[in-house]
């Protein structure tokens, strides 16, 4: 179907009373929709406070917005049957003025309400509480959480049962057709000051309207006190009850599975109705009316159950409750990179940032929301820098001290199963079994509801800016639910570079490949990218316009003199990942026989994680050491450190640590990619086997030229990678965002009244 060039394609209505706390940001969360053919109705029902003055102003910035004023307040029904008759999209979505969309939600539901040729469609809800007293939960249960599923009339009423077990469908927010509302006259029942929207969707079942739900999560449903919907006056029940009557009616002649469900439906109204007559005696210290309303109508005891629980959670939050308000604002890591300390350099580049967060006035905090970082590793010890970090949640794992220990036992098999393997090699058993295979790799780990609900637990309360550690992390933005929080990520690398890279010599990242389209669609989604080097900031700010770019390089922390070290010892430290294998095994199979042969006496030492990328070992001379507890007698002892690597980009951490070091360094181009000017002068560089094989020989065998090219490395480091250098531009980001950031929640209610 064809969209005409000035119609929209949905239709957002916002039906508004005295909402001036969040207004803002849940009218900003549907203009922000990837989907840009859209319109947003305000429609104010009556608003005393300063909600007005917000939608004229969010009129008057975005054409996309309108603003209707009711004569008087009619209720949520006759507000939004005024957004009807106002509509131009061919779709219709409803959007509670406290609540929230995720960026891709109205996208997302008009491709798979097309694709399926449904008439509304809805996703899953995260029901978070505004004052973070209670934990967020997902909204669909088990099948439909997992898949979407087709919803029947009596499948309808079977599932939006009042106060029932299961979750009840009446709380959704579907996308619906506008054609398929006009055609047959639908309207909001305006009698209804609650369930409004559950009657509108039985009217359009009963219309012969197709209803699809999605497992996806793409609604944000606060919770606070000011809520209508979870305040169930006397009145507003014996409405709904009264309007069950009428339903069960006017569907006599239906089918009988229909009959049966709305008449449990309707029971359940009638103990609710009860229960709620239960509650208005016992606050009264009516004590014989309530026990006689419990003895005629037992139905309604099993509801009891929701006062008590929540009394119990009243109990459990009143420390939280009491606790004080934070003196600082906060500053939310999210990644998934296995943190354990500066111990790699994207985790010491990391700690870095944090280190200047604080030095900017913001607590850093740290939230890991994917187990998978654990790997095969079923435990691992934190080093005292990263109590840098204010607070850190690393979902599926155990804090015990100075350790974090995973509880899925899936780790802890794998972790057995690579032992068994790593031994049978070493006996020289070679058979399919014995292969190991990397876990993958989690900075890129599939997203799950349960990392989703654990942003919304421990990110929100504190993301009054949000730092996504690579840029597959800003997936996570959403979830925190603040949408007032200005958000960041640190490249580390330019990704579609690397991919380019290893596609020309036939490689594969150990990371992902990606488009450069895709990577910068992600990049987008932040207010700011932190760039570790000049080349790919300068990128960034050529593609990325309008965003803001951070020129963050790695900092070094230089030793007090240079240290020539050993003419005998080579140093080659590097993780895990595709470009320090690949150069290292290019190094062994290239250069380092030549070198062998020319000196024999030569060591070269391999420090950190790529040691499990050789799991049969080196050649004579070629050390493994695996991860080593402190690099700096490695450093102190070798003569020449070596960078060779062939692919990657990004700045070479280990470059930087080296000329902090004080060292003498053999590096190719791509290891100087960024900081060619500056670090260049400081590095032999070779791009070839000869060029490498000569240079380690020139500097092996002259002290005096092996000194010189020290002393250059370490007058680079302090003059060019200093902390105060590297961070003073991220520092006066963060300065200014914090001066920038709107006031939040109930505060701009305060402001605005």
């Amino acid at each position: 179907m064809t969209q005409p060039a000035d119609r929209p394609l949905v239709s957002v209505i916002v039906a508004c009373f005295n909402a001036a706390a969040y207004l803002r940001a849940a009218v900003s969360s549907a203009l922000d929709q990837s989907l840009r053919e859209i319109e947003v109705i305000i429609v104010d029902d009556g608003s005393t406070d300063g909600s007005q003055a917000i939608a004229k102003e969010l009129a008057a910035t975005d054409h996309r917005v309108r603003l209707y004023r009711m004569d008087s307040n009619g209720g949520p029904a006759a507000a939004r049957n005024r957004g009807f008759d106002l509509a131009q999209g061919r779709f219709v979505a409803i959007l509670d003025s406290d609540d929230l969309y995720h960026p891709e939600r109205l996208k997302r539901l008009v491709a798979v309400c097309d694709a399926v040729e449904a008439d509304m469609i809805a996703d899953d809800l995260i029901i978070f509480d505004d004052a973070d007293q209670t934990p967020p939960t997902g909204f669909f249960a088990a099948p439909r959480s997992k898949r979407g599923d087709w919803v029947s009339l009596a499948g309808y009423f079977r599932e939006s049962v009042l106060y029932g077990r299961a979750p009840n469908l009446g709380f959704l927010k579907p996308l619906i057709r506008l054609d398929l509302i006009r055609d047959h006259g639908i309207r909001y029942d305006e009698r209804l000051r609650i369930a409004e929207d559950d009657d509108l969707i039985i009217q359009l079942l009963r219309a012969g309207a197709r209803y699809r739900t999605v497992a996806e999560a793409g609604y944000f449903y606060r919770k606070h006190g000011a809520s209508i919907s979870h305040r169930l006056s006397l009145a507003n029940i014996e409405a709904m009850v009264l309007a069950g009557e009428r339903l069960a009616a006017d569907l006599r002649g239906a089918p009988a599975d229909v009959r049966r469900a709305l008449a449990r439906r309707n029971r359940a109204l009638r103990n609710s109705r009860d229960f709620t007559l239960t509650i208005e005696a016992l606050k009264t210290r009516r004590l014989a009316g309530a026990a006689a309303t419990a003895i005629r109508h037992p139905g309604l005891l099993p509801l009891f159950r929701m006062p008590v629980a929540a009394k119990l959670r009243s109990l459990l939050n009143r420390k939280a409750d009491e606790a004080p308000p934070r003196s600082a604002p906060a500053a939310c890591f999210i990644s998934n990179q296995r943190i354990a300390g500066a111990t790699n350099g994207s985790s010491a580049y990391l700690i870095d940032l944090a280190r200047a967060a604080r030095t900017a006035g913001y607590a850093p905090h740290l939230v890991q929301p994917s187990p998978a970082l654990f790997g095969r590793t079923p435990f691992f010890r934190l080093r005292p820098e990263m109590q840098v970090f204010a607070s850190h949640h690393l979902r599926g794992g155990w804090r015990i001290g100075a350790w974090m220990i995973a509880r899925d036992p899936h780790v802890w098999a794998n972790a057995t199963i690579g032992i068994v393997r790593r031994t049978a090699r070493r006996f020289g058993i070679d058979a399919l079994w014995t292969i190991d295979r990397p876990a993958p790799y989690a900075v890129t780990a599939p997203w799950t509801k349960a990392d989703q609900l654990f942003v919304t637990a421990h990110a929100r309360p504190k993301a009054d800016i949000m730092i996504a550690d690579y840029m597959f992390l800003a997936r996570a933005f959403p979830y925190a639910a603040r949408p007032d929080a200005a958000t960041a990520i640190v490249m580390h690398d330019l990704f579609h570079a690397r991919s380019d890279g290893f596609a020309a010599t036939g490689d594969r990242d150990s990371v992902a490949g990606i488009s450069r389209d895709s990577e910068l669609a992600l990049l987008g989604r932040a207010d700011a990218v932190i760039a570790i080097q000049a080349a790919e900031a300068g990128f960034v700010r050529r593609a990325l316009p309008h965003s803001a770019v951070v020129l963050a390089p790695m900092a070094a922390h230089p030793v007090e003199a240079a240290q020539p070290g050993l003419s005998d010892r080579l140093l080659f430290v590097g993780s895990n990942t595709a470009p320090n294998v690949h150069g290292l095994r290019w190094f062994i199979e290239t250069v380092w026989p030549d070198l062998h042969a020319a000196r024999p006496g030569v060591v070269l030492d391999v420090a950190g994680a790529v040691a499990a990328a050789f799991p049969a070992g080196g050649p004579e001379g070629v050390v493994f050491h695996g991860l080593v507890d402190d690099l700096a007698p490695f450093y102190a002892r070798a003569g020449v450190v070596i960078s060779p690597l062939l692919h990657g980009s990004g700045l070479k951490i280990k470059l930087i640590e080296a000329l902090a070091r004080g060292k003498a360094t053999v590096a190719t181009a791509v290891t100087l990619q960024g900081v060619e000017e500056t670090a260049g002068p400081a590095v032999a560089r070779a791009d070839d086997s000869p060029a490498f094989l000569a240079a380690i020989l020139q500097l092996i065998d002259s002290d005096e030229a092996r000194g010189a090219l020290a002393e250059r490395a370490l007058t680079t480091a302090r003059v060019h990678f200093s902390p105060d250098a590297c961070y003073q531009s991220f520092r006066e980001w963060l300065a200014g965002t914090s001066a920038a950031r709107p006031p939040h929640s109930n505060e701009e209610a305060r402001l605005c009244a």
